[in-house]
């Protein structure tokens, strides 16, 4: 029986051909928000690992959302045509399909990238600018107080949300996801532990869900077409906070609005957090998901091996897996867990004869399915 990790999987218009995912994953490398050759290397590696859907890392909507002053964004005519320029490279010498995570970072912005410490940027600083978030609350007592979003600002970020969505269109990305997670923006007007607004935003869970169900909303009327899905925090694994039954019920309320798939992460809003790490450790939180809600889940956090990604989907934990610093750390973890698993991967032909001897399974053409007599 073919396994189940390499079964082939249809998200509307997305036809898959595992269900091995590419988390979108910070690279910290653009200049301006614009791709550099290093995305033109780092996304050329992954569109050639295997895996069914590449994500490109998280992209922010508007100058003022990145992370860092490095942070790749998609708000700009500038960072649109240099984007274009790497993506028609890779789609040259690849039919993988490439998703787009589009998010803004809220109070978690104007960061150092993190290996010269990740430490917040102040506005003073030549690097830094002004945070916003739902609320005049920082992420820890240490930092300045980020500025509450007013009724304009959060119409404009709105309308950013669309806008970008409209780029990745013409992008001809397969799909978009929107981050809801990991203590940005979204997630911040989510979760009670960053969300102390007063009005029609804060206070009780639906007010809590209203604006990102509103964003999500405006991009999927932008990007009618194709598949659309979030990246949710299902805890915040902090008493009190935002947690799995509030991410049922806003599952439910992205799902009334076309949502089409759900990547099921966790963490992230407060150092204060205290999470209960190991393998596959976010594994429940996603299969919860996807029995409550029938939506197409992701799981991801901590899944390294091919038989522990094989039996998450054959135990109907999730219809996806999502791997990020495993793929990193091996971009050709597809080809070995198939090689693993006995089944099929597709590969260019110049790596066919890669294959130690004695290996099972085998490589396809990405163009025509033919098959390569290196894997044996």
């Amino acid at each position: 029986m073919t396994s189940y990790l390499f079964r082939p999987l249809q998200i509307g218009s997305l036809h898959l051909r595992n269900r091995v995912v590419v988390s979108p994953m910070c690279q910290y490398s653009a200049s301006e928000g614009s791709a550099t050759a290093w995305h033109r290397t780092h996304w050329g590696t992954l569109v050639h690992s295997g895996a069914a859907l590449v994500m490109v890392e998280a992209t922010a909507v508007a100058a003022e959302g990145r992370i860092t002053y490095a942070d790749l964004g998609l708000y700009s005519d500038a960072n649109e045509h240099a984007m274009a320029h790497v993506l028609q490279d890779l789609r040259r010498h690849s039919d993988t399909p490439l998703g787009i995570q589009l998010g803004h970072a809220g109070r978690k912005a104007s960061s150092e990238v993190p290996w010269r410490g990740g430490r917040l940027l102040d506005a003073g600083n030549a690097r830094g600018w002004q945070r916003l978030a739902p609320s005049a609350a920082p992420l820890t007592a240490s930092e300045p107080a980020p500025l509450a979003l007013d009724a304009r600002d959060m119409k404009r970020i709105r309308e950013a949300f669309a806008a970008s969505a409209r780029r990745a269109a013409r992008l001809d990305f397969s799909t978009v996801q929107l981050h809801f997670a990991h203590g940005y923006l979204m997630h911040q007007f989510l979760s009670p532990i960053a969300n102390g607004r007063t009005d029609a935003y804060g206070g009780t869970l639906e007010n809590r869900m209203r604006y990102p169900l509103e964003v999500l909303d405006a991009v999927r009327q932008a990007w009618p077409d194709k598949p659309l899905g979030i990246r949710v925090s299902a805890t915040d694994w902090i008493d009190g906070g935002w947690d799995l039954q509030q991410t049922l019920a806003l599952a439910e309320g992205a799902k009334a609005l076309g949502c089409d798939w759900i990547d099921v992460s966790s963490g992230g809003i407060s150092p204060a957090q205290k999470i209960a790490a190991g393998p596959g450790y976010q594994v429940p939180f996603a299969r919860a998901v996807r029995q409550s809600t029938g939506l197409l889940t992701g799981a991801v956090g901590l899944i390294t091996g091919a038989q522990q990604a094989e039996d998450i989907i054959a135990n109907g934990s999730a219809d996806l897996v999502s791997l990020a610093r495993a793929m990193l750390w091996n971009p050709h973890w597809p080809w070995q867990a198939a090689a693993e698993l006995g089944a099929d991967v597709v590969a260019p032909p110049q790596y066919w004869r890669s294959a130690p001897r004695g290996v099972r399974g085998v490589f396809r053409n990405h163009q025509d399915g033919a098959r390569g007599s290196a894997v044996k």
